[in-house]
């Protein structure tokens, strides 16, 4: 509705109104009101009415219901942009051209609707978004808080407080009635007066309250009119010895009505009476009428098709399932007679009914069914004596003697003896069963079994399995020598008779073979097998993928059979003696990869790894003469290899032959002069004490190689070991204009001058080596570790902000990060690095320590587990891993996690080449080294 029509406007005047009545005004009626006066029956005159109402008697009134319909074209229905409120043409002819552009003018509208469609979206989608920004929903509110809802524990569950109740005090604390007992004196005191007071005695108020006259108090001297009951006659007093013998009396007649009659004894008996209340507890979880309705349908199945087996059988089990087991039983009885011949009706009948019902069920269904087997046995399950199972499957024998499940299960009652000879008559009946011959042949000796076996093969020549036997039995009885042709004579006969060598199948039985001892049948079927259906191309590849999920599967000896072969095929190949010497040192014996080692260098003479091992090993067993002289081999087929001179001097320096070391350096650095070879000379120097040679080795080694960088930094070590902080500085200085992309140059400057004092410009020196260094997450850590110890923590936090968006995939960063923040913001820190790098092993051991910290042991094993799996050769994990077994753990754990270290023997992590790289920890075990790591770590996280 138009907002300044107003809404009286175009309706008929109420019933007696008069305008102007209000404010005092009369109203007079005049003759052009009413009209000439006609008489009734007068035709109208209707000379003056417009054209078209002109109309003659009652025909007027029909109209006046359209003439009430008609637009009001007052101006106060008039709107300057919509015009009228109706058309001013609706009672116009509405003709096929009106049609036709309202139509054009409809398609236009739509057109132009269509083009600001986009636009209008577009706006609204922006205003919309613009909104919930500045009015979030609550949703959005506590969307973080609801994350961390997940991390709540049980216990911190139960202990939130319970919401206060909003309702008023009355409606809280609602007040019982209280009954209190009253005692039997005050009625056998107040029955004694026998009057009824309904009014107060204006006696009493005019002696104060409820005292009377009288001493009697309450007691008036008029007696009252006594009723006879429970008062003793004569006396007022209420006989509660009486109320007592009649309550004893009703209890007396509610117990004899569940009392036995006879011996007195009650016939209700409390623990049946539960048991049975149990019973009536429904143990389905469906509903009732789900139930009514499978109970409805299914005897509709019934009565429809009743020779149909799985209709009683489902009938039955629903019954069950409510929990009546006799209706079950009545309907699967019902069962067995409609189908007799069905052998799942009869198991359950058998299943439902208790146990010699049972035995008569199974024993009626054999009757029906003399060639069924599971009915057999069946029977043999329901008999608890040993000699009667035997006896009900001997039966069954003579009914079924080529049924392979009736043998087994009679077979494993038996004595070997007895097994032994109805095994015999076992493979007679059933001779296409290999379980059958293989059991029998292993119950006989020797000569039989081999006997045993070729029938068997005479019999099944498709079956792997008895050639793998036989095989087994050649090696137990030591004829290993028979093994092989026995796998080879097997491959050629099962391709022979059209088998198919399945490779992975043949892999499997090599396995079962290794695990259970034969380890000559084992590498024989390796042997035969591991080259079938194998492009040549891919025999490497497959063979080392065979060989690790060998490993996998602990038969180590298929690995080793894999790795014999692969090396006769491919005997030059130093990756594949590689991978074997690794197999041989992590899973074999010093004697076998010794012996490796041997063959491998003859095949191998250029492989400097392999030679280094072979050393190694001696050296680690206590062979020192020995590891020598491998290294002397090791230097004629690789003269001049820088490896090979170090591994000679490292060898002398263990085991204190420094002289010797010297010479070896000394050759080394006329022969075969390289950087390294120098950098071991400077050091041998520096641990033995020799200062002086040791500079001026370094000064002849800096003349050479000037742009390495671990020779300036001995240069400064050196030089800040004696004290002299300038040459210190100057030699670091020198390094970083040879080597400025050298990050642990640029951290020995800057700890300097953070050691002398210089806060400001080792700020400078981070800053600079940040700009030569871009992205680089270590100069990153140390600016903002400077200013942590500094104390300004804001700016370190600062700075950390700036090193995560320039190195945002940086596991170091963000496990300092993590550490960085206060302690309820550390879990969240550490959900966004685990994100950020899910398999970092710096953010792992932050999160192991973070749980430690939380006193959460399980968990921080657990993870510090995961860390040391993901890199073993970070040295910092092993060293907290070994604090946190320190502080928490067992003797076997801490032993068992040292011991892991000096397998891993890690070479990498900031503690742990601060310790193990100082000169005073030179000779030092890798277990040394992690005790003394572990001593430094304290737990201020």
């Amino acid at each position: 509705m138009n907002k300044k029509k107003k809404p009286f406007l175009g309706m008929p005047a109420p019933l007696g109104y008069v305008p102007g009545l209000g404010r005092g005004a009369t109203g007079f009626t005049t003759r052009s009101d009413i009209g000439p006066a006609r008489d009734a029956n007068d035709p109208v005159d209707d000379r003056h009415a417009p054209p078209g109402k002109r109309t003659v008697g009652d025909q007027m009134k029909k109209s006046q219901a359209a003439d009430d319909d008609d637009e009001d074209l007052n101006d106060t229905n008039y709107d300057e942009f919509n015009g009228y409120a109706g058309s001013l043409f609706s009672s116009g002819p509405y003709e096929k051209d009106d049609e036709e552009a309202d139509a054009i003018y409809a398609a236009l509208d739509k057109r132009m609707d269509e083009r600001r469609k986009e636009r209008r979206e577009q706006r609204e989608k922006e205003e919309i978004e613009k909104y919930r920004m500045e009015r979030p929903k609550i949703q959005q509110q506590f969307s973080d808080l609801k994350r961390k809802l997940a991390e709540v524990t049980e216990e911190e569950w139960l202990s939130i407080p319970e919401v206060g109740d909003a309702r008023n005090k009355r409606q809280r604390n609602p007040r019982y009635e209280k009954l209190t007992p009253v005692p039997d004196s005050f009625f056998a005191k107040h029955l004694q007066t026998g009057e009824n007071h309904t009014s107060v005695d204006p006696r009493q108020t005019q002696f104060g309250g409820l005292n009377t006259p009288y001493p009697g108090g309450l007691n008036t001297p008029y007696p009252g009119g006594m009723t006879p009951g429970l008062m003793t006659p004569g006396t007022g007093e209420l006989d509660m010895r009486k109320i007592g013998q009649a309550r004893n009396t009703l209890m007396d007649m509610r117990l004899s009505q569940v009392s036995d009659s006879v011996s007195g004894q009650t016939v209700v008996d409390p623990k049946g009476y539960l048991t049975d209340l149990n019973s009536m507890i429904p143990t389905h979880g469906g509903d009732i009428n789900d139930i009514k309705k499978a109970r409805l349908l299914l005897k509709s199945v019934r009565e429809t098709n009743p020779h149909h087996p799985p209709a009683w059988i489902a009938s039955a089990r629903l019954e069950e399932v409510t929990g009546k087991l006799q209706v079950a039983r009545n309907l699967i009885m019902k069962g067995t007679e409609m189908c007799p011949k069905s052998e799942d009706v009869w198991l359950e009948a058998a299943r439902l009914q208790p146990g010699d019902t049972a035995k008569a069920v199974v024993a009626q269904a054999v009757r029906h069914l003399p060639q069924s087997v599971r009915i057999y046995i069946r029977a043999a399950e329901l008999e608890t004596d040993i000699r009667a199972k035997k006896r009900v499957l001997r039966k069954a024998l003579e009914h079924v003697p080529n049924s392979v499940r009736l043998w087994k299960a009679a077979v494993e009652l038996e004595e070997p003896e007895d097994a032994r000879i109805m095994l015999s008559r076992a493979v007679e009946c059933c001779p296409t069963s290999v379980e059958l011959w293989l059991a029998l042949a292993r119950l006989e000796t020797y000569e039989n079994a081999r006997k045993v076996l070729n029938k068997a093969r005479e019999n099944i020549p498709t079956d792997r399995h008895i050639w793998i036997t036989a095989a087994k039995l050649e090696e137990a009885n030591g004829n290993t020598q028979m093994v092989e042709k026995i796998i080879d004579r097997a491959i050629t006969s099962l391709r022979a008779n059209g088998v198919e060598i399945n490779r992975e199948q043949w892999i499997q039985d090599a396995e079962e073979c290794d695990k259970a001892g034969s380890v000559a049948t084992c590498q024989a079927v390796m042997r035969a097998v591991i080259g079938i259906g194998i492009e040549e191309e891919d025999r490497k590849h497959t063979w080392m993928e065979d060989a690790d999920s060998c490993v996998a599967h602990s038969a180590l000896e298929c690995a080793r059979a894999i790795y014999a072969y692969a090396l006769q095929v491919f005997p030059s190949k130093k990756s594949v003696w590689l991978r074997a010497a690794y197999f041989e040192k992590n899973h074999g014996t010093r004697e076998s990869l010794e012996a490796l080692l041997q063959r491998a260098v003859a095949h191998c003479p250029k492989a400097e790894v392999l030679w280094l091992m072979g050393a190694k090993s001696k050296w680690l067993a206590g062979d020192v003469p020995a590891a020598r002289s491998i290294l002397a081999l090791a230097f004629q087929a690789n003269p001049n290899s820088e490896e090979i001179w170090l591994a000679a001097v490292k060898l002398e320096s263990e085991n204190n032959e420094y002289e010797r070391a010297r010479r070896l350096l000394a050759k080394a650095r006329s022969s075969a002069p390289t950087a390294r070879v120098f950098m071991k000379s400077v050091k041998l120097e520096w641990v033995l004490g020799k200062i002086a040679a040791a500079q001026e080795l370094c000064e002849e080694a800096l003349r050479h190689y000037e742009d390495f960088p671990k020779l300036w930094m001995m240069r400064g070590q050196m030089e800040e070991q004696e004290g002299l902080v300038e040459k210190a500085r100057e030699a670091y200085s020198q390094g970083l204009k040879k080597c400025p992309h050298s990050t642990p140059l640029w951290l020995l400057l800057s700890r300097l001058e953070e050691k002398v004092g210089q806060l400001t410009r080792a700020r400078a020196i981070l800053e600079k080596s940040r700009l030569k260094n871009p992205k680089n997450p270590g100069l990153w850590l140390e600016s903002v570790r400077l200013e942590y110890r500094a104390g300004l923590k804001n700016i370190a936090s600062t700075l950390m902000a700036k090193a995560l968006q320039e190195c945002p995939n940086s596991g170091v960063l963000w496990s300092e990060a993590v550490f960085l923040e206060a302690r309820p913001q550390r879990k969240t820190k550490s959900v966004d690095a685990l994100k950020r790098c899910e398999h970092d092993p710096h953010v792992l051991l932050a999160v192991a320590k973070l749980f430690w910290s939380e006193r959460k042991i399980t968990k921080a094993r657990e993870w510090f587990h995961r860390t040391v799996k993901i890199d073993s050769d970070l040295g910092d994990a092993w060293a907290f891993f070994y604090k946190f077994e320190l502080q928490h753990g067992t003797e076997e754990q801490r032993e068992e996690v040292r011991r892991r270290c000096e397998n891993a023997e890690p070479r990498h992590g900031e503690l742990w080449c601060t310790t193990s790289k100082d000169i005073a920890n030179w000779q030092r075990k890798i277990g040394e080294i992690l005790v003394l790591v572990a001593a430094c770590i304290k737990n201020a996280f």
